[in-house]
């Protein structure tokens, strides 16, 4: 697993380099010191995991994840207890405090390891969903057999995403990173980190802010594309 420190001490990456250095399932790609320098590192490394100090100068490690259009596992590592809860709502895979014991750690990298072979064994069964392919969604009482062209808009919340079809909006228990795996990237594209759009519902594009895209969807609703999706987008549809 390729895996990134995020710490702005420089004592605390070294001491987690050395207690990780026993795992070799962990290969350790960079470090980083704040949240600009990890926006970039992430970017050029694209890591598998996260070691995430929170509290730091400037933006803290909520913050960074908030800016991200696809999350990697998250562990966090911290002096503060007080944020544990708060990690969790954002699907952390662990919350390690400082100073980090070492069974503690041994404890994550088991967690880690699994979750990574659980992640390849279901990418091999995976196949590409296209727009004819048809899905059964349930919500509550009410079901419907659904086929993916008619979904507008895929939104995330949590580890639910809520799908926006004719007059309904049920939610079902996937994730949008799942999402973006399994469906066709000629019809569905990842605007942003809450957001999948269905390319054949947009109604007009129109530049926005900071270099990203504002999408007007046919329903009405509008979408904002993130400004590093905004150059993918831009390179699909030649504008």
């Amino acid at each position: 697993m390729k895996a990134l420190i995020l710490d702005d001490e420089r004592l605390a990456r070294v001491e987690l380099r050395r207690l990780l250095n026993p795992f070799k399932e962990i290969n350790i790609v960079g470090e980083a010191v704040n949240t600009e320098d990890a926006l970039e590192k992430i970017s050029k490394f694209n890591p598998d995991l996260i070691f995430l100090d929170i509290q730091m100068p400037g933006k803290n490690g909520f913050e960074l994840l908030e800016e991200l259009d696809s999350v990697p596992t998250v562990v966090f590592t911290t002096a503060y207890d007080e944020y544990a809860l708060k990690a969790f709502e954002y699907n952390a895979m662990d919350y390690l405090l400082k100073p980090i014991e070492p069974k503690r750690l041994e404890e994550t990298i088991k967690k880690l390891v699994e979750k990574n072979r659980k992640d390849h064994v279901s990418k091999s069964e995976k196949q590409i969903l296209s727009e004819n392919d048809q899905i059964f969604v349930k919500d509550g009482e009410r079901c419907w057999f659904v086929k993916l062209s008619s979904i507008r808009l895929f939104e995330s919340e949590g580890n639910y995403v809520r799908l926006y079809f004719e007059d309904v909006k049920p939610l079902i228990l996937r994730t949008l990173n799942y999402l973006d795996e399994r469906l066709d990237n000629k019809t569905f594209f990842r605007a942003n980190r809450k957001h999948i759009i269905n390319l054949k519902y947009i109604d007009k594009v129109e530049q926005w802010l900071n270099g990203g895209l504002l999408v007007k969807m046919k329903d009405g609703s509008k979408i904002e594309v993130s400004r590093r999706q905004s150059v993918k987008f831009k390179d699909m549809m030649s504008l």
